[in-house]
């Protein structure tokens, strides 16, 4: 890389002052930090340090394999200024579709439930034998060296054959909405997002948050996303999409101006050690919208006050 291009690459991660003071009382509701599985690029108390220097109100602890809800609770006490938010995602090491584990993870004082995310139908990654030269996420090195040990890790359905919820989803359904969760889509493809969406609606879920949906094994289009918005839907978009390159900044900033910056939510799903340093996630989205052509008050409405409400904070 040329030093004029090192110098773009470091400029295009490094917040601006403005953005840095527009994000200031948000929540980053999604975010990879140790101790994890994988590698990542900090841990959560630090960050939370991190955070409150920035004046930044609090983020939520996602993990692929296990509730974070305990360690939530205990990062929170150690840096008091910030407020971390426990979680769940439904994959299979915390046995799928489990409304146990869901309960028990709100009883610990989770705020967020993840439809499964790696362990998702539209994930195959982990599942299909790489070929040479195949670039394999992290993730899918793991189920790979699991499935050699003997261990099976079967994909984690939410519907039947024929499209419709299966009991078990329902009862997550269920316990989500018995504890005032949040409920996130994960990975879920269209059709099963569109399933669990409307069996939330029944079964009077109040907070649904339809995650990255320019992702990958998603990509829904923006005429879904409207549909899902106009649901009561929040629709998540995550810093990492668009910086890895997986969708377009164009693409996303359309997405948001069809379904309107009243369901649009910002996020970043740092914690790689490739990516940008998390604490700058939300300010570089600031920054990335700014240039856009969106106003203050709209970017404060996405990042600031969306994830406030999410997290029971206003």
């Amino acid at each position: 890389m040329s030093r004029s291009m090192a110098t773009q690459a470091a400029e295009e991660t490094q917040p601006s002052e403005r953005a840095r003071v527009l994000v200031r009382g948000a929540y980053d509701l999604h975010v990879h930090v140790a101790p994890d599985v994988p590698r990542r690029r900090i841990d959560d108390v630090t960050l939370a340090g991190r955070f409150a220097e920035l004046g930044l109100a609090g983020f939520a602890l996602k993990s692929h394999y296990t509730s974070t809800a305990e360690r939530a609770q205990i990062v929170s006490a150690l840096v008091p200024e910030v407020k971390v938010v426990g979680a769940l995602s439904l994959n299979c090491a915390v046995g799928g579709m489990n409304a146990l584990a869901v309960e028990i993870a709100a009883r610990e004082g989770a705020r967020i439930v993840w439809m499964p995310t790696l362990d998702s139908t539209a994930e195959t990654a982990g599942r299909t034998e790489p070929k040479p030269g195949d670039k394999v996420p992290q993730w899918a090195r793991l189920k790979h060296e699991l499935h050699g040990l003997g261990l099976s890790i079967e994909p984690v359905h939410v519907t039947d054959p024929g499209g419709r919820l299966l009991p078990e989803t329902r009862d997550v359904l269920k316990a989500i909405a018995r504890h005032g969760l949040i409920l996130a889509t994960g990975h879920l493809d269209r059709d099963d997002t569109f399933a669990v969406v409307d069996g939330a609606l029944e079964e009077s879920v109040a907070h649904i948050v339809v995650t990255h949906p320019e992702f990958p094994c998603q990509d829904f289009s923006i005429e879904d996303q409207v549909a899902l918005a106009e649901r009561g839907c929040l629709i998540e978009r995550c810093l990492t999409t668009p910086h890895s390159g997986k969708t377009t900044w164009e693409h996303v900033f359309d997405g948001v101006r069809a379904v309107g910056v009243e369901r649009t939510l910002f996020s970043s799903d740092l914690g790689n050690p490739d990516y940008p340093a998390v604490e700058d996630g939300l300010a570089l989205w600031a920054d990335r919208l700014l240039g856009a052509g969106f106003d203050e008050d709209d970017v404060r409405e996405m990042i600031v006050a969306q994830s406030r409400r999410l997290a029971g904070a206003s």
